[in-house]
């Protein structure tokens, strides 16, 4: 029987359970029981999306094994639920209702019971309930427990008030945070931990009537209420029913302001109360209380009134709403003063607490309502990847910020809040945002103009949503294609990296931060500091990660050279904050060995503060400082010591703030250090104007995703294709020819994303609104016909095109090695055998990094890396069908196989598939002449070397590099591909007569 047919067929089965269980006495005027489960087979064991009970955790071995078990002595029917456990990390079973019902009502009930065969170990059992959202795996949960300090069975009964939301954990998009009851899901049990065990379960079942508290709730309209000394602030209450039902019983609120830092009678003038709600109102009505406050001369901090509420036949409030007496007259209010002195009054005001309290972030789904935000002083929240509030629009974000702005202000000097995010690729936590091809592709393009205009995008698009900062651009130099982040670099030359810098300014503006209030710019994060793309392939010790938070082994001047310079560029550029990484830096020769980037003031301060000028502030990776060696008071100290500003600690800041104020408080921390990082915060949010404007200025919201936007996305994705190999002229493809589409990336709008979209992982499907390949190929014009897995027949077609590649997947998880390989599936391997056999082909590569197509590059007719190109197919199907022509050229070197890797331009040995640098085009006819127009070339490129004519030298080494590669194409060898490598990192340092003669010996070598 299906669970929702069970449910709804309750007064069917009532007639089979006991009218009242063993121990309870029933009101007289109590619903009948409801089951929810009878575990007598009607319930399948599942995994989720489909319905049924199903175990997990924390590894192969803590999942409980579950068994439907006979038993003579069950308390209903003829069989239990039962299992044994030995749990070493965590574990436990759900049960998940069918996701393609409608959610469950328990609103008409006091709580929930079971039956439970007690084994006296004295142990907590959790029980979860899922509440809300769109299904049972993106609802709220909320929890109780019960201790097993008795034996055999026992009816355990929880009323429905006894379950807390929990903040520590919750699924991808919270809810409201209110225990709705309306739409229910399901329910959890977690087993005891450390201890060998069994348990039985029976005869699950909602029971009681649900009084009106439970379903009658009074509410403020805001927690706080700011307002202008001397004025009178509106507090409105509302009365709300489960069901939007009346009221059935009169609610009275008696109401008095009392306590706060606010002088009753000098700074305003007391009330007291009472508002009746009689019987039969409608739910959603609302009655006015008003504060009067008294105006006087003097400068003053906010001051808070709390207004008490008694609530009789209802819930009250969970807090008590406040008004607040804004600020005033203080010198850091002024915006006419100069950024410094704000800074520098401000500072001097505060105490340690509130300083300690700015150095503090933590993720928007740890601080439940946002109580917190005041009572800990805090700074910043973020939201993690795939954090994001429900319904995930624009308009959701912005309600969402603004209501925790709105905490901030019941802080003393009311300072905001400064919200960050990963907006890696756009605005990518947002459905309906434009998404950008990942760094990677950006590389490609070698277009810095682009970049730019990519970044200022989604500076648009994220500080639409009422948010001011963004975690990027990732700065990272990648030297491993094994590693799961090498998409988000720019390239594996730092030339190339710093080039692509022109991103800060897109987001930023101005250099010198002028244009960081602006409503459409953020202030951006360079990351990870530094050295994160040189990691030792196997040194990593994070889980079961192989080469992400690893060991960069260097020699000082490899550090320099390779990792070190982007950062220059970017404090050059006026970044805002820069994120240490979490991997280790070696420095050879140096005696430390591998150190934590967050423990190396020698980095921090020492380097990126002192000697390279960076005046902004340094934010901490999510958790990062728990990777230190030592003790918690350790971690912290030794990080901020080193120089970490704010400590990115999502679900620790608790701990974090209280420790820190220790550690100052024994002399650990410096009050000289806490102060030079408090201002660099203020100083950051004082250029956002966020002191003038918390709140979000939504003007620019209707441009999220507009087609403007998506135009330069799309300019984007075409820039970054990469013609590989182009035999015979296959592409561009003609709108003439029929054109039989396979592979599983040429339809998957999720695939082509990558990771970093809507979730920290990323998925495939449609994911967002976007344009896949496919349907860019039919947009533009194209007779094609489409079988993902090439089952279709392959007769009658004159091109095959097959888009192949990667599944998303983000940092180390996405590790060589992790469950990952640089291979094609084998569905992939076998749309390409079969397209390429029977007719001419070309093959699109949709991925992170480069792919092993060697064995198969001979059946290939063309090859394209086409990396992720974000949510733009137009761009792709763009130069397929030759309305834009392919000009992107390879970011990093594609390898020949695994084993040669890491493998780089500028190695001795260098012997890839297809150098660094590579691409063929489609734009113009190639230069002729040979030998002799090359040494002309050669003569311009000395020429603009000498006068500073940037322009004309890289467009002698362009034509020179069209020249050599439909030379050198037909058989690469590594006397041609490295002086072909070399030469692009050379056009790119600026020395374009080296680079042409480095063409010319490659020339020469085919």
């Amino acid at each position: 029987m299906r669970r929702t047919a069970l449910l709804a067929s309750a007064a069917l089965l009532v007639g089979l359970l006991p009218l009242a269980a063993a121990g309870t006495v029933a009101a007289a005027d109590d619903p009948a029981p409801v089951p929810v489960d009878r575990f007598e087979g009607e319930v399948p064991f599942a995994n989720p999306p489909a319905e049924g009970v199903f175990t997990w955790g924390g590894d192969a071995d803590d999942p409980p094994a579950l068994a439907l078990t006979a038993r003579s002595d069950a308390p209903e029917g003829g069989k239990v639920l039962s299992g044994d456990y030995d749990i070493s990390g965590y574990g436990g079973f759900t049960h998940d209702f069918a996701f393609d019902q409608p959610a469950h009502d328990w609103s008409a009930h006091k709580g929930i019971r079971f039956w439970w065969d007690g084994q006296n170990n004295a142990k907590k059992v959790s029980f979860e309930i899922k509440d809300g959202g769109a299904n049972g795996e993106a609802s709220e949960l909320w929890t109780t427990s019960f201790t097993d300090d008795f034996t055999g069975w026992k009816q355990i009964e929880i009323p429905f008030t006894d379950f807390v939301y929990r903040t520590d954990y919750q699924p991808v998009g919270g809810i409201d945070q209110v225990l709705g009851l309306t739409q229910m899901w399901g329910y959890a049990v977690t087993l005891p931990v450390g201890v060998k065990g069994r348990f039985a379960m029976d005869d699950v079942e909602l029971y009681g009537k649900g009084d009106q508290s439970l379903r009658a709730s009074v509410s403020a309209d805001s927690a706080v209420h700011p307002v202008k000394e001397g004025g009178t602030a509106t507090v409105k209450l509302s009365v709300a029913t489960t069901g939007s039902a009346p009221i059935d019983e009169p609610v009275t609120v008696a109401y008095e302001s009392a306590g706060g830092t606010a002088e009753s009678g000098k700074d305003y003038t007391p009330v007291k109360g009472e508002i009746t709600f009689p019987a039969g109102t409608a739910s959603g009505t609302s009655r006015t209380i008003r504060v009067s406050t008294l105006k006087d001369k003097s400068a003053e901090a906010a001051e808070t009134i709390p207004l008490k509420l008694t609530v009789t036949g209802a819930k009250a409030p969970t807090e008590t709403p406040q008004v607040v007496i804004d600020a005033h007259g203080l010198p850091y209010l002024d915006p006419k003063l100069p950024v410094r002195k704000r800074v520098a009054d401000l500072v001097s005001r505060m105490s340690l607490e509130e300083k300690a309290g700015q150095m503090t972030q933590a993720e928007r789904g740890a601080i439940g309502a946002g109580g917190d935000i005041a009572s800990y002083d805090l700074g910043s929240l973020l939201s993690g990847g795939g954090s994001t509030p429900t319904p995930n629009t624009p308009a959701a974000w912005a309600k969402m910020i603004d209501g925790y702005q709105l905490r901030a202000q019941a802080t003393r000097f009311q300072i905001p809040l400064i919200y960050g995010v990963d907006a890696v690729h756009g605005h990518n936590n947002l459905t309906g945002a434009t998404i950008m091809p990942h760094n990677i592709g950006i590389g490609a393009t070698r277009d810095p103009g682009l970049a730019e205009k990519a970044g200022a995008v989604t500076a648009a698009e994220v500080r639409a949503t009422g948010i001011p900062w963004d975690f990027a651009p990732c700065l990272c130099v990648t030297r491993d294609e094994r590693w799961g982040r090498s998409y988000e670099s720019f390239g594996e030359d730092p030339a190339l990296v710093k080039s692509m810098e022109t991103v800060i300014q897109g987001l930023q503006g101005a250099r010198d931060g002028k244009d960081l209030k602006d409503d459409d710019k953020v202030l951006a994060t360079a990351k990870h500091f530094v050295g994160d793309g040189g990691t030792e392939y196997g040194s990593s010790t994070t889980g079961s990660y192989t080469i992400d938070q690893g060991v960069t082994k260097v020699t000082r001047q490899q550090l320099e050279a390779v990792h070190l310079a982007p950062y220059q560029t970017a404090v050059d550029r006026g970044i805002g904050s820069v994120m240490p990484s979490y991997s280790s830096l070696d420095i050879l020769g140096d005696g430390q060995g591998p150190v934590k980037m967050h423990a190396r003031a020698d980095m921090i301060n020492g380097v990126l503060k002192g000697r390279m000028g960076f005046d902004g502030f340094v934010i901490s990776d999510w958790n990062a400082i728990d990777q230190l060696p030592g003790d918690y008071a350790s971690h912290v100290r030794t990080s901020v010591n080193a120089g970490v500003d704010m400590m990115m600690v999502p679900y620790s800041y608790k701990d974090f703030r209280t420790t820190l104020i220790d550690e100052a408080n024994a002399g650990r921390v410096s009050a000289k250090r806490i102060d030079d990082a408090v201002s660099r915060i203020l100083t950051q949010k004082f250029k956002l104007g966020l002191f003038e404007k918390p709140y979000a200025d939504t003007s620019g919201a209707s441009r999220i995703g507009s087609p403007a936007h998506r135009a330069v996305a799309r300019e984007a994705a075409a820039e970054s294709q990469v013609l590989l190999k182009n035999s015979a002229g296959v592409l561009p493809l003609k709108k003439s020819q029929k054109v039989y589409v396979a592979g599983s990336n040429a339809d998957d709008l999720g695939n082509q994303t990558g990771g970093w979209t809507i979730t920290w992982q990323g998925s495939s499907g449609k994911i967002t609104d976007g344009t896949t390949i496919l349907d860019g190929m039919k947009r533009a014009g194209g007779d094609v016909t489409y079988s993902k897995d090439a089952s279709a027949p392959t007769s009658g077609y004159d091109v095959g095109v097959v888009v192949v590649g990667e599944t998303p997947y983000a940092e180390g998880v996405g590790d060589v090695g992790n469950g990952n390989d640089l291979e094609l599936t084998a569905a992939d391997k076998a749309a390409v055998d079969k397209v390429c056999a029977a007719m001419k082909c070309a093959v699109l590569i949709v991925s992170g990094r480069p792919q092993l197509i060697g064995d198969r590059l001979g059946d290939i007719d063309a090859l394209v890396a086409s990396w992720l190109p974000g949510t733009e197919g137009d761009g792709v199907a763009d130069v397929l069908y030759g309305k834009r022509p392919f000009t992107g050229q390879l970011p990093v070197t594609w390898p020949k196989s695994e084993a040669q890797l890491p493998i780089n331009v500028g190695d001795t040995a260098y012997d890839p598939q297809f150098p660094y640098g590579w691409g063929l085009t489609t734009l113009t006819k190639v230069p002729e002449g040979g030998s002799a127009t090359l040494r002309a070339l050669a003569l311009v490129a000395a020429g603009a070397d000498r006068t500073g004519a940037d322009a004309l030298g890289r467009a002698a080494v362009s034509k020179a590099r069209l020249l050599v590669q439909q030379k050198v194409s037909p058989a690469l060898t590594p006397a041609t591909s490295k002086p072909f490598a070399d030469a692009d990192h050379l056009l790119l340092t600026g020395h374009y007569a080296e680079a042409v003669s480095k063409l010319t010996e490659a020339y020469r070598a085919a």
